[in-house]
């Protein structure tokens, strides 16, 4: 993101139940237990920064000008594929990395990474960022639903507080968006989603992720190809592409998968909102960036929403 996933029974209320079909190929029975409350915590932290590392590298790039969004999304996409499965061959699983993922989730990372590359030269931040978590939490949060999930009153109450501290932060940047620029976001959230829910059946992370990614490649050459006589991208835009996807997209979606297997969908859908203020804080860190009183609010805010959501158990039906 913006994102987007050892077969492990859900806990009993405590995650969503996969169909056939609906995850990847390394799913349920493996015997693998889910991670503790503290590896889940770990594991989400560390994947929110490295979501939030993405959006300043893709702005870095995008929004500079140092690279093109076709060529961005073709490198990034490559480079994580390229990392992951130097990974899988290093350690020697004997899991076949070419039937950890699969198609289906192959086909949303695509349309995610090349909906949210060329969305974003064509929307305002602010505006994009409220198109993009909408479109994640809807899609979410419906499939937990479809799934079984049931949130609690206060799992709403973080989702609404969090949500409010979100407009906040993004507001002055918000204005009328391009209808494409506006479907090419909401695509792009709304494939996040599905690939994250994906996610919550896998076995091996590692495997799965991997195998996506180079399911994936061939889907964005093509289109980097239609797209050849726009290609531009400096020395500085290869290398941020390159980083956003070796390192912030490939490892970081690891780290994702690792920690869906601990979260229900509806409360992972709802730690993302810490995305966009972790990201404006690495903006006034390493950008140099006006540190303001609406951002602590509103990151004030969407931190106390995501505490509440994910504190709370839910129900499943």
């Amino acid at each position: 993101m913006p994102g987007s996933p050892v077969n492990i029974p859900p806990k009993k209320g405590h995650g969503l139940s996969h169909g056939r079909g609906t995850t990847d190929h390394a799913n349920a029975g493996t015997g693998r237990t889910p991670p503790s409350t503290l590896q889940t915590t770990v594991l989400t932290v560390v994947t929110m920064c490295a979501f939030a590392a993405n959006s300043v590298l893709t702005r870095m790039a995008l929004g500079g000008g140092a690279a093109d969004p076709a060529g961005f999304a073709a490198v990034r996409l490559a480079s994580g594929a390229a990392t992951l499965w130097l990974i899988v061959t290093v350690r020697g699983r004997k899991v076949r990395p070419s039937r950890a993922g699969s198609w289906a989730s192959a086909w949303w990372l695509f349309l995610y990474a090349i909906g949210f590359s060329f969305a974003y030269v064509s929307l305002p931040t602010g505006t994009g960022a409220l198109i993009l978590f909408a479109a994640v939490q809807v899609t979410m949060i419906l499939c937990g639903v479809a799934g079984g999930e049931s949130p609690g009153h206060l799992q709403w109450i973080g989702l609404a507080v969090a949500t409010g501290g979100l407009v906040v932060l993004v507001a002055p940047g918000v204005t009328a968006p391009s209808p494409l620029g506006a479907v090419l976001m909401a695509t792009a959230g709304a494939s996040w989603g599905f690939y994250s829910v994906r996610g919550r059946g896998v076995s091996d992370p590692v495997a799965a992720t991997a195998d996506n990614f180079a399911r994936a490649v061939p889907m964005v050459t093509a289109v980097a190809l239609i797209a050849l006589k726009s290609i531009a991208m400096s020395p500085t835009g290869l290398v941020l592409a390159v980083l956003a996807g070796s390192v912030a997209s490939g490892l970081g979606y690891v780290a994702w998968y690792s920690a869906m297997r601990g979260l229900t969908t509806t409360q992972a859908s709802i730690v993302q909102l810490s995305v966009p203020v972790l990201a404006a804080i690495a903006g006034v860190v390493l950008l140099t960036e006006e540190f303001t009183t609406r951002l602590l609010l509103s990151g004030t805010a969407i931190l106390i929403g995501i505490a509440i959501a994910v504190s709370t158990r839910h129900r499943t039906s």
